[in-house]
């Protein structure tokens, strides 16, 4: 039996760590699925990130716990974040929870709790002050009107929770790459990390929020991997319906962080044409591949083998990163391609092992789009058991009734296009 409670250090703050089943079955045997809870502060209610930041330090989370953990997670549900009818809820990420207690998974997993939120420091790597203040000002309005649009373009909105709640997710990103990175340096084989948070942050642009996203947690991460841990070399592979806009915007001229997008073409936010390569010193470390609508499996696989392996191999990252939307699959409302659960694993299993050939290991999932309750999180759970190494439930979970041709010489065309703009 796994002690119920242990003592380990925390941002400089001893207390106790406790080890919780997070994947259960009603009516079986509790799985010893194993929670290390890294309590960040006393109380983070009432803290203003315009006030002066204590510099974080580093999570220390037993040694014998990171060599164990197959997958590090960390959830941000932001309930308080939400909007009646709003296809980005806060029912999100417990549905992805729920899905991920029905299974009967290794008990190699480790949820991180009670995580530091990203203190403005972090997020200022990526967005501006101005906007960072302005945000938290703006939550006393939200506050007495229960909820306000924050984007003068789209539906992002705001309650008076999505200042810290929005913080929060952030930190989450943080702390799986303090976690990641440790590990890399006890063993070959480090887990993996996965940020299961909202509101999502690619299409947060340095200036603002856009497209249901507030801060842009992955870029945040990616800043912070540079800063922190001296991880140069950056890859953001983004597999979102939609392209990661602001993700792209913050390191369009960044020699050294390469954003490789898959996208459907035309759709929001309408960026991301083929021939946006980056600019100045990032010239080549941008790479848009849109591809048409109802593009599926089969895209995702000439994709993978003939673009994102080979820039990945040529750019030699030092951490991947990873925006993983999943409202690219066939039954979510906000788009048209057509991927499946079996689509998300090869996904999942194909980064899983390019990461461990390039870069130790290192690779932090952020969760993205997804809007469809039900493929959300059995795409989600499919993708933590390609990360376990378990057999995808793709066969009983996808329909192939729903599916039909995908448009090959379209697909074929994009490929190749991308592919000599790259000289890959």
């Amino acid at each position: 039996m796994l002690p119920l409670l242990r003592h380990c250090c925390a941002f400089g703050s001893h207390h106790p760590s406790t080890w919780r089943s997070i994947f259960q079955t009603p009516g079986r045997e509790q799985k010893q699925i194993r929670s290390w809870s890294a309590q960040c502060s006393a109380n983070n209610e009432g803290s203003s990130v315009a006030e002066k930041d204590n510099p974080q330090k580093k999570l220390a989370l037993p040694d014998n716990s990171l060599l164990d953990a197959r997958i590090l997670y960390c959830t941000s549900p932001a309930l308080g974040h939400n909007k009646e009818a709003h296809p980005e809820s806060n029912k999100r990420v417990p549905a992805i929870v729920d899905a991920l207690e029905k299974l009967e998974l290794s008990p190699k997993v480790l949820e991180i709790q009670n995580f530091n939120p990203a203190c403005l420091d972090d997020v200022a790597r990526v967005h501006s002050r101005s906007y960072i203040t302005g945000l938290e000002k703006a939550m006393s309005k939200a506050s007495e009107e229960g909820l306000i649009f924050i984007e003068g373009t789209g539906p992002t909105y705001a309650t008076e929770t999505t200042f810290q709640e929005s913080l929060l997710s952030a930190g989450a990103g943080i702390t799986l790459i303090d976690s990641v990175v440790a590990a890399s340096k006890l063993g070959p084989n480090p887990p993996l990390g996965f940020a299961l948070v909202r509101p999502p942050g690619h299409h947060a642009v340095p200036q603002g929020p856009m497209g249901f996203c507030v801060f842009g947690n992955i870029a945040v991460a990616a800043r912070y991997a540079q800063h922190q841990h001296g991880l140069k070399r950056v890859m953001i592979i983004d597999f979102d319906v939609h392209h990661g806009n602001g993700t792209s915007d913050a390191f369009y001229d960044d020699p050294d962080i390469f954003f490789l997008s898959t996208h459907q073409f035309g759709s929001y936010p309408g960026t991301g044409k083929i021939d946006e390569v980056g600019q100045g010193d990032g010239e080549g470390t941008t790479l848009n591949l849109p591809l048409p609508g109802g593009a599926g499996d089969y895209a995702m696989r000439c994709a993978f083998d003939e673009v994102i392996a080979p820039s990945a191999q040529r750019f030699k990252p030092d951490i991947i990163l990873v925006s993983a939307g999943y409202d690219a699959h066939a039954l979510d409302p906000l788009a048209g391609l057509q991927f499946t659960t079996g689509t998300f694993y090869m996904l999942a299993s194909s980064i899983k092992q390019l990461a461990k050939e390039l870069c130790g290991g290192r690779c932090v999932f952020f969760l993205e789009g997804g809007y469809n309750l039900q493929s959300l999180s059995s795409s989600v759970a499919d993708t933590f058991r390609a990360f376990l190494d378990e057999p995808s439930l793709a066969a009983q979970l996808d329909d192939p009734a729903m599916l039909f041709e995908e448009p090959t010489r379209k697909i074929k065309e994009a490929i190749e296009k991308a592919k000599g703009i790259h000289s890959l």
